[in-house]
Parts: structure tokens; sequence; C-alpha cells
């Protein structure tokens, strides 16, 4: 599947507009017949192409959920996460077992960076930076309408998104609350890419604020959102950010979680026990339980904790000030 996107097989066969046999698909895209044969086979195992026999030979064309998820022009394209996962993540999981036996990311390893910033890691150019914030968004562009929708969240009008990156994640949320507006607080080298490549001067709605909320004050504001941040530190780290969120929230305020959220017993989903695995081998982080995540709520002072599943990939705690 990574393959298949970087060399732009799905690209191809969605423009083409008509199924395709396997030496056109590798002239068209400068690859050798032998080799992509086997790989669009692949892809019919996948399930991600689909083949037809003809006079003239086998045919492939897209299946629905590559032209929806795999091709780059559509609204909901899961490409640069996929390219993230092809040339980051997956090298660091060739290092699974040393992670296992160490207890710590593999970024020396797999890049020869240091393994004490995950984040100087995951930004270490500006290159892969932007393949970072690219593939977040692509994962808000079908899973954001969701966790925003789990609880009603129009009371707060004044919404601080804390590591918000690229934007996808604030702009479904006024599209969703549009008498909200968000502030999406990041390193500055984030924000400045935001600006430049992802949230439109147009967008009055949301604004910006730099900083490291590890080191910078925080400001006050109705509601905090964390997606995808708690999961990335281990739990000293995270009762600290959420101290400081707590003391910087208005009273009757709140923040909400995006997790992936594991079972209680841990018995499941497989995608979080996974997803846990890749905190392993690249973050200082885990996944949790919506015990554990509502424990380190309540030890910030956090009340009235909620917790709705979407039946998704990411899941929503609120807590309350």
């Amino acid at each position: 599947m990574f393959t298949a996107c970087e060399l732009g097989v799905f690209d191809l066969l969605l423009e083409s507009g008509k199924p395709l046999s396997s030496d056109a698909i590798a002239a068209g895209l400068g690859a050798s017949t032998m080799g992509m044969r086997r790989l669009l086979d692949a892809c019919v195992g996948l399930k991600l192409l689909a083949v037809e026999m003809t006079q003239e030979g086998a045919l492939y064309r897209n299946t629905e959920i590559s032209n929806v998820y795999l091709t780059k022009s559509s609204p909901k394209s899961q490409y640069h996460i996929m390219m993230y996962y092809s040339n980051t993540v997956y090298l660091c999981w060739q290092y699974l077992a040393d992670a296992v036996r160490e207890g710590r990311n593999q970024y020396e390893r797999a890049f020869g960076v240091s393994s004490k910033d995950p984040f100087g890691s995951m930004y270490r150019s500006d290159e892969e930076m932007l393949k970072f914030m690219a593939g977040q968004n692509s994962v808000w562009s079908i899973c954001g309408r969701d966790v925003l929708a789990a609880f009603d969240l129009s009371p707060f009008r004044q919404i601080y998104d804390l590591g918000g990156g690229g934007g996808a994640l604030a702009q479904e949320c006024v599209s969703l609350y549009p008498n909200s507006t968000v502030t999406i607080y990041d390193l500055p080298k984030v924000v400045q890419v935001a600006k430049e490549q992802f949230v439109s001067p147009e967008e009055r709605q949301i604004t910006f604020h730099e900083g490291d909320f590890f080191n910078d004050s925080i400001p006050e504001a109705e509601l905090y959102i964390l997606s995808k941040i708690l999961h990335d530190w281990d739990d000293d780290k995270c009762k600290q950010l959420l101290a400081k969120v707590y003391k910087a929230c208005k009273p009757g305020g709140g923040v909400l979680l995006v997790e992936s959220l594991l079972n209680e017993d841990r018995s499941g989903p497989v995608e979080t026990q996974l997803y846990s695995l890749n905190m392993l081998v690249q973050t200082e982080g885990k996944e949790r339980t919506a015990a554990e995540y509502s424990k380190l709520l309540e030890a910030a002072g956090f009340g009235e904790i909620q917790v709705k599943r979407t039946g998704k990939l990411y899941d929503a705690v609120l807590g309350r000030k």
C-alpha cells in the first residue's frame, strides 16, 4: 500500500478514468513491468485494486476505498499519513525488539538523532515536520467531526487547541461551532508552517499562539482541546501539563481529550494496542484506558468527567473545572 501510494498507482488510475493494463501503468509511472505486475496483484489481494480479465489481458482499476482514501486529490485523502508511516514510522518499527528491551523510542537507531527529545526528532527537518503536519491533518479530515460532536461544545466560545499543528481539527471545530473561536497553540516553527501552508488568513475564527506548553505560559480560555497530545508523554509529564491547563482554565470551563482508548481490561481494540507499541518506538508515551485518563484529569483538579466512545479510531473525554 505504501509503495503503490508513493509510486502514484492510485492517482494514475483515477486520472485515466478507465481500467489499465499493468504494462500501461508501469510505462506511465516509469517502473519495471515485472515489478509493477506483482505490486498490482498484491494490491488486488488487499482489496485496494480490482482486476478484470479481458481478451487484451488483465485490466486494473481502483476500488472505492482507494479512490476515497489513497488518491492525493480526494478530500478524505490519507496519502500524507501513508507517506509519513512509510518513510518514518515504518523505519522505527524495525527496532521494535530494541524498544521493548530498552523501554524507549528508537530515533537514534533509525535516524541517528537523539531519542531524548521526541519532537525535536520528529521535527528534525522542515520537510519531516511538513510531512508530519500534513499527515495529522489528513487524519482529522475523516475523524475530526466525530470527536468534536461527541459532546455539545457550543457553550465554549473561546477554545485553545494545544499542539493544534496544521489546524485541521481547529477548522472542523469552527465549522461545527460557528460561534466559537479557536487559537492554535504550538511551537513557533509549527505555527509558521500552519500559516503558510494549511490555514488561510481569511479564516477569521482561527488565530495562533506561539509557545511550548511545557515551558511557556498557557493563556486563559473556556475550553482546551488536547488531541493526541497526552499519548506522547509519560504520566508525570501529563500531570504537569494538565495542572497548567487547569490553572489557566476559566471556572466552568473544561478540557477535551481526544485519544484512542484501550478497553479497561486492555483486550483491545487491536488498532489502539498497536498504536501503544508505536508510542513506544516513537515517543515517551502510551495509549491508555478511559479510567487512566480520568485519573490524570482528577489529579489535575478536573471533575464531572465524561467519556464518549465514537466507534471510530479516536474517542473523547471531557473534564470540567
